[in-house]
């Protein structure tokens, strides 16, 4: 009877050590897709138990330096400079959208729009009133209240905020000189929110609010998004499709390191602020981990391409992932 209870113990012994935790961290932006991922792989997969915590690109990256993690989310990509010095890769995993929210009195999603140069000079504080000249000439007809512009932004370090402000830097030689791009900038005007959720919520409760948020997020919350000015000059509706034409610019052969930038790019139906969002390992991941992290991934951009599309987001297609495989 002992003996079998011994034997019984070493098998139940040897069964938890063969259990996996991977570990994940980071960007606020994919958060919605990555958390369906990681319990459907886990639930399929019992042997290993994968977990993503959303708490922005900025602490995410931190953490995958620290070596707290297992992998990093973030929509900051990294040089190949900055990918060799701290001993990292990363490849991407996502495209989708970020989308400009407002809090308008009658006005209706997809109602108003904001060329390019009216947007940039929102965020500068330079327009402070939604009846301003600037915005009624992109809106005949659409009734604008005259209501103070409440400026909301991310409080924390964000790949978001990377993305936006790097659209900004493309559109506007005053923002790119007085503010710039980056995670973390020097917002002239505006009050923060904590994570995407953050900036919803603010937007949500604030009348006269505009903010930026990653699309499935506006969509959850059923907050108004605007048209917005592309670089073809023509008002585009945030959608999956238009994402899809961003992200079709994308020449990922020719990317060292899969840097890439997919915001104002050329086309007729492309949305302007489009980005991309990264996974980032170690390079000194063991190696049985390793293997073990490059089924999960795998199976993401395989098995969990129908949750990304029914979340808003556009899965990369065959051909980048057929790049990437290599590099697990």
């Amino acid at each position: 009877m002992f003996k079998n209870l011994f034997i019984t113990a070493i098998a139940l012994s040897a069964s938890v050590q063969a259990n996996t935790t991977i570990t994940g961290a980071g960007a606020s932006f994919p958060a919605p897709v990555y958390q369906k991922w990681t319990y459907t792989y886990s639930e399929e997969n019992p042997g290993t138990q994968v977990t993503y915590q959303s708490m922005g690109s900025g602490a995410g990256l931190n953490q995958i330096k620290a070596g707290t993690v297992d992998f990093a989310g973030s929509d900051n990509p990294l040089t190949p400079e900055q990918q060799i010095e701290n001993g990292l890769v990363q490849f991407p995993m996502l495209t989708g959208g970020v989308v400009v929210i407002v809090n308008l009195p009658g006005v209706k999603n997809g109602q108003l729009k904001l060329s390019r140069d009216v947007l940039a000079r929102i965020f500068l504080g330079e327009i402070k009133y939604w009846n301003d000249p600037a915005i009624r000439a992109d809106n005949p007809g659409l009734k604008l209240p005259k209501l103070k512009i409440t400026v909301v932004r991310r409080s924390d370090s964000s790949g978001t905020s990377f993305i936006f402000t790097n659209y900004l830097s493309k559109i506007s030689a005053d923002w790119k000189k007085k503010v710039g791009q980056g995670s973390s900038v020097k917002w002239p005007v505006g009050i923060g929110g904590q994570k995407n959720p953050g900036v919803c919520n603010n937007v949500a409760r604030t009348r006269g609010a505009i903010g930026y948020t990653e699309y499935t997020y506006a969509v959850e919350a059923n907050l108004t998004c605007a048209m917005l000015e592309n670089a073809d000059g023509k008002f585009i509706t945030p959608s999956q499709a238009s994402f899809s034409a961003s992200a079709s610019a994308a020449d990922w052969k020719n990317a060292p390191g899969f840097y890439m930038e997919l915001t104002n790019v050329p086309g007729a139906t492309s949305w302007p602020i489009t980005g991309v969002t990264y996974i980032i390992m170690r390079k000194d991941t063991p190696a049985d981990k390793k293997a073990k992290m490059k089924d999960y991934f795998m199976w993401s951009y395989s098995k969990g391409a129908a949750t990304a599309t029914k979340l808003n987001y556009v899965p990369l297609p065959e051909s980048v992932v057929e790049l990437i495989e290599p590099i697990l």
